[in-house]
């Protein structure tokens, strides 16, 4: 599915390094466990009488650093935090919340690596059937609106215990947001969870915050309890601090009263979202009844020696031994390499930029290196690194040399900025010293890259296609159709065109038959039966049956699920939206007709 999933695609992601220094009362540092606890013998084990901090997830515990609470109760546990997990609790009782007993400190709920309704629901809301992050890919282990539910149970069986909220589906509903699943506008999750903060984004430094400020120091008096003003949060003013901290740039959003009786001023608040992520320090305001939402700049990001730490911790890249059944998500994710965050792209449909920003925060090809070679150590390794990328693959070590704040929204939209520096030389260099690691067989970089990146750099596409292809690479054009385009924020489909010919052609002069994986839309907001029509005729004259569609599925919080609430583009032109699930199907089934592709993967969910 081209969006991102959260986290899609996505995906949130410190080996116990030396200058790591502990931060709780007795500055303990704990050793990193094989895995964090989710019982109470496992605590035992471990010494540890009670938790510091307690994280609630939606998914499987999977040690993986594309999970988001292994990575994070992994960073807590180097800077000092006893942290342990409850996967995918019941929520007909508080049974399972109450496993590991109250902890110290507070509880973290996230929904996990997907958005609750989207990993339920199909773009025409039938159920799903499956369940990619969950034993035996069983669906159903989680409830819809998993934030909610979960808050809920923290609050019933710890009443009074600090409580924080985040991951891709509490972060995209952190103003007021349309939904697709009731088609109505619903307020802040962290109203409707009574949560006392959201972290949105990449949640390290913020939860580190948190923790420092509910941590008792060594003085007779109580933990600072007020979570108002850090960065990377969402609070609620009052409750004994102010909406905003003085001489600071404050926007005010629309209300979600106006929110909800005036579909436009989803699209300004939207669009106001994506500025304060991009520019970076301004405090946003949203009036809801009587109470005030307080949105804090963005987190500082990890960067550096950092996000390098960050990856180095001991992750075990496999599920707790408590599972009897297989992962699916585990079998596409155990052995490949995150190499950077953000991305630079600012697609109108996609969550990545709003959740992981814009910037490109890059590891170093020494940390690289290290979790390769641990890689190859891993009991279930089969001699391949299955992707080498992040959010979008060939971004790794690009940088912006413009001023700051950047008023543009994406980097690459209408044309690549002259300041933003791809390094896709330095990246097939990184490739090649990936794949001289003693054990690594096949190295693959199969996944997300813009295409309209890649054609500057000759030297990259033949790296690619020469070496590091698996027989297919996907790319997302998207669509073809121009107007179709511009409201995406994707660039010209002849770029796609000059990529696939240069692509096939450097493949068959190496004796190679690779083949090319578009990602394609299907009724996105300005899109028409006759869009379509162009769309599936280019693909029908080339005898190519496309494999990778998905009808646009209007996720909380991205400026192109304004355009479908609203009808009208980001400067307010009305614009045709296919809104009904018929028309929806219609225009879906122009581009994959059921008669020639019964079965295929480039069916409707």
């Amino acid at each position: 599915m081209p969006q991102a999933p959260g986290p899609l695609c996505h995906v949130c992601v410190l080996s116990v390094l030396c200058y790591i220094r502990a931060v709780t009362a007795d500055s303990t540092m704990f050793q990193q466990p094989s895995f964090l606890p989710m019982t109470t013998s496992e605590m035992d084990r471990l010494g540890w009488k009670e938790l510091d901090i307690l994280l609630v997830t939606g998914d499987t515990y999977v040690d993986h650093p594309a999970f988001g609470s292994a990575l994070l109760g992994r960073y807590l546990v180097a800077h000092g935090y006893r942290v342990g997990i409850i996967a995918q609790p019941r929520w007909t009782d508080t049974g399972d919340i109450m496993r590991l007993g109250r902890p110290r400190l507070f509880a973290g709920v996230t929904s996990g690596a997907l958005d609750s309704m989207l990993a339920h629901y199909t773009a025409f809301r039938k159920k799903r059937s499956d369940d990619a992050y969950t034993p035996g890919g069983k669906a159903g282990l989680r409830p819809n609106r998993a934030v909610i539910v979960y808050s809920n149970l923290v609050k019933q069986a710890f009443p009074g215990l600090p409580l924080v909220i985040g991951g891709i589906e509490a972060s995209m509903r952190r103003i007021s947001h349309y939904d697709f699943w009731t088609d109505s506008v619903r307020r802040s999750v962290l109203l409707d969870s009574k949560a006392d903060a959201l972290i949105y984004g990449m949640a390290e430094t913020a939860l580190l915050e948190v923790a420092k400020r509910l941590t008792p120091q060594d003085v007779p008096a109580p933990p600072q309890r007020s979570l108002g003003g850090i960065r990377g949060t969402v609070s609620v003013a009052g409750a004994g601090h102010p909406a905003t901290p003085p001489d600071v740039t404050v926007d005010a959003l629309p209300s979600h009263e106006d929110v909800v009786s005036n579909p436009q001023a989803l699209m300004q608040a939207t669009l106001q979202v994506e500025a304060q992520v991009h520019e970076g320090d301004t405090w946003l305001t949203q009036k809801n009844g009587d109470r005030t939402i307080v949105v804090a700049p963005p987190a500082i990001p990890l960067a550096g020696k950092e996000l390098d730490a960050l990856f180095d911790l001991p992750f075990a890249r496999s599920a707790h031994p408590s599972y009897r059944d297989p992962i699916p998500a585990l079998k596409t994710i155990q052995f490949t390499v995150t190499t950077h965050r953000g991305c630079a792209g600012g697609c109108t449909f996609c969550s990545l930029a709003l959740h992981q920003g814009r910037r490109i925060q890059s590891r170093s090809p020494g940390s690289i290196s290290r979790e390769t070679a641990a890689m190859v150590k891993h009991r279930d390794w089969h001699g391949t690194i299955e992707n080498v990328g992040g959010p979008t693959a060939n971004m790794w070590n690009a940088i912006c040399k413009g001023p700051s704040p950047c008023k543009r929204r994406s980097c690459l939209w209408p044309g690549i900025c002259r300041h933003f520096h791809p390094a896709q030389k330095e990246l097939a260099e990184l490739l090649r010293g990936i794949a001289q690691v003693r054990g690594v067989e096949n190295v693959r970089s199969a996944s997300g890259i813009r295409h309209d990146l890649a054609v500057l750099e000759p030297a990259y596409v033949d790296a690619i296609v020469s070496r590091f292809t698996g027989g297919h690479l996907t790319v997302a054009p998207e669509h073809s159709e121009a107007h179709v385009l511009d409201l995406m924020r994707k660039p010209s489909f002849t770029q796609f065109e000059q990529f696939h010919d240069s692509f096939m052609s450097l493949s068959a002069s190496r004796g190679k038959k690779q083949y090319l994986v578009p990602y394609l839309l299907t009724a996105f907001p300005g899109c028409t039966d006759t869009d379509m029509r162009k769309l599936a005729g280019w693909f029908r004259e080339r005898h190519w049956k496309p494999r990778q569609v998905q009808c646009f599925i209007p996720t909380p919080g991205t400026v192109a699920t304004a355009m479908f609430w609203s009808g009208k583009d980001e400067s307010g032109r009305k614009i045709h939206v296919a809104r009904t699930d018929a028309e929806r199907m219609r225009q879906h089934y122009i581009l994959v007709p059921t008669d020639s592709n019964a079965g295929s993967r480039s069916q409707p969910d």
